[in-house]
């Protein structure tokens, strides 16, 4: 993984300096609420529903043991003794206190962490998938990307003003892991006809109040032009972005308002005034430089044989290992779902075993998934059954990863000033419902998603089975939506009709997930049957006990 040079060094160390003298401003009433707002945002503060919540960048998703091991420090000392792992790959600490915040900021930089542009109309933390540099179907790792895009987005003088905030995924795969297109703008890795690799650029896509699927804008783009295609996109949407209103000044809604045709033609008319100046091209040298840092671990010569072991173990192989590029090796999914638990949570004394894990077994690094789990990429299949010991000791060997229970949730009016219904008590409903391991096999992969309000940050627009909560009056009610997909088969779910109470919606969801297991065709997926047969049934079963107690009242 890559490693701060010395400009980044000097960088966060000032950055922090500067933020420690604008906190005692605001402490000691120099600064109004208001006048601090803006400067605690620029890093990664926010003020929520009960107390400041600091959002700290893991870039494309990947932490060491030492980081891992800081993250547990700070959960310990400045928080409750856990964090949050979001849906941007990052990390939230719910509780800090204001006081306590640039030191948590400075314990962060001595281990080349920041809480940066993790916030504001800026270009944001730039994700990736998971598995990168790891799956069997990956045609290049897309990290080094990643991090090209991170050094040029950083404080750029010309985005570090929006029209809104701007969020950037890169993959390597067909298989898409990343939800590229629900992205800003995303960046895929391909090969050409003549067997060259460049990549393909997407803009346009989001969630919240208003979703779209992104299109494509560059079908190949070299290698060397990325950033100045990137950059050409961002000029586009700088320029003609709207800013007289909130709602509508996300890229998705200039995006298609131009449509793909015209959006095309503007970009590519700054592309060629970028590309003439000849400023931006990446220099093969600087590809190469930063590919190093992205070098996998040496492989060894192993058995392919996955050891045998008990029900359990065999469980968590079948849903929680994937298949990795070398021969010997497996990407072990660490679920964040325990039955019942809080999706994304992981307590300090995970954080720091889970360290200890990756040093034990040699393990680089560690991932963090947009599904709100973590990943270990690189394991021996013959360390398999001790990982899943430990892990089982920690309370982090649920086999469900990718099933019923692998549920994202936002967190909702429990934390969020902005959210209009709990997310977290129907994401440990639905868990406790589905428990059955066997029931969930049968099931098979079927993703629910859950928001607390319209923003989305639970990607419920995206779920097979998606979950809003709406305001109804000060009551809690959920609107169920169905078909959506964040994969390379992307697709927005439909509204299903009238919310449910927060005591129905569960029963709700069973019923959903009994009548597809009803009509399903061969090795139908949820989605699948969905989208073969339509809303109508689903909604017939959904609102079955309404409709009922409506005609015996």
């Amino acid at each position: 993984m890559y490693r701060y040079d010395e400009f980044d060094a000097k960088f966060v160390a000032e950055r922090v300096a500067q933020f420690r003298g604008q906190v005692a401003r605001r402490l000691s009433g120099a600064l109004t609420e208001d006048e601090f707002k803006p400067l605690r945002l620029m890093n990664g503060l926010y003020l929520q529903l009960h107390a400041y919540m600091l959002r700290i960048a893991v870039p494309y998703g990947t932490l060491n043991a030492k980081q891992m091991r800081m993250l547990a420090h700070i959960a310990r000392k400045y928080d409750k003794g856990y964090g949050h792992f979001t849906t941007r790959q990052n990390i939230q600490f719910n509780w800090p206190k204001l006081v306590d915040v640039p030191d948590i900021l400075a314990d962060l930089a001595t281990v080349e962490m920041h809480a940066i542009q993790t916030s504001g109309n800026c270009i944001r933390n730039v994700t990736a998938d998971h598995f990168a540099g790891a799956a069997a179907d990956e045609i290049e790792d897309p990290r080094p990307l990643a991090e090209i895009v991170r050094q040029w987005s950083s404080l750029h003088p010309e985005f570090v003003f929006l029209p809104r905030k701007f969020k950037i995924a890169v993959s390597g795969s067909a298989h898409d892991r990343a939800a590229l297109k629900f992205h800003d703008m995303a960046v895929e890795i391909v090969k050409n006809a003549a067997g060259e690799t460049g990549y393909r650029v997407l803009v346009g896509g989001g969630m919240g109040r208003t979703p779209y699927v992104g299109y494509v804008v560059g079908e190949f783009v070299a290698k060397e032009d990325i950033l100045a295609f990137l950059e050409s996109v961002m000029r586009v949407y700088n320029q003609s972005g709207r800013r007289d209103n909130k709602y509508k000044a996300r890229v998705k809604i200039l995006a298609n308002a131009l449509g793909p045709e015209e959006m095309h033609r503007q970009v590519m008319r700054e592309f060629e005034e970028i590309k003439q100046a000849g400023t931006l091209q990446v220099p093969k040298e600087e590809l190469d430089r930063i590919d190093a840092y992205f070098a996998p671990p040496k492989f060894e010569a192993l058995s392919d044989e996955t050891p045998k072991g008990d029900a359990d173990f065999k469980n968590w192989v079948k849903t929680n290992t994937h298949p990795h590029r070398a021969p010997g090796y497996a990407i072990a999914t660490i679920s964040l779902k325990p039955i019942g638990g809080v999706p994304g949570d992981a307590t300090d004394a995970q954080m720091d075993a889970l360290a200890d894990l990756m040093d034990r077994f040699g393990i680089d690094e560690i991932r963090v998934s947009h599904e709100q789990n973590l990943v270990l990429p690189h394991v021996r299949k013959k360390d398999l059954p001790a990982i899943h010991k430990r892990l089982a000791a920690l309370d982090l060997a649920t086999p469900n990863a990718g099933l019923i229970t692998d549920i994202i949730a936002c967190p909702g009016l429990d934390y969020c000033d902005l959210a209009n219904a709990r997310s977290i008590p129907i994401a440990q409903d639905l868990s406790r419902k589905f428990a059955d391991l066997a029931r969930q096999h049968d099931i098979g992969e079927l993703k629910i998603k859950i928001s607390g309000c319209i923003n989305a940050c639970g990607h419920h627009h995206a779920g097979h089975i998606g979950i809003l909560g709406v305001d109804k009056k000060g009551v809690e009610f959920y609107q169920l939506q169905l078909g959506g997909s964040g994969a390379e088969d992307a697709s927005i779910g439909d509204i299903m009709g009238p919310g449910f109470g927060e005591h129905e919606i569960a029963d709700a969801v069973e019923r959903v997930v009994d009548l597809y297991l009803k009509e399903r065709k061969g090795g139908e997926r949820f989605l699948d049957t969905y989208r073969r047969i339509g809303m109508e049934p689903f909604k017939n079963v959904a609102y079955r006990e309404q409709l009922y107690a409506a005609h015996t009242g």
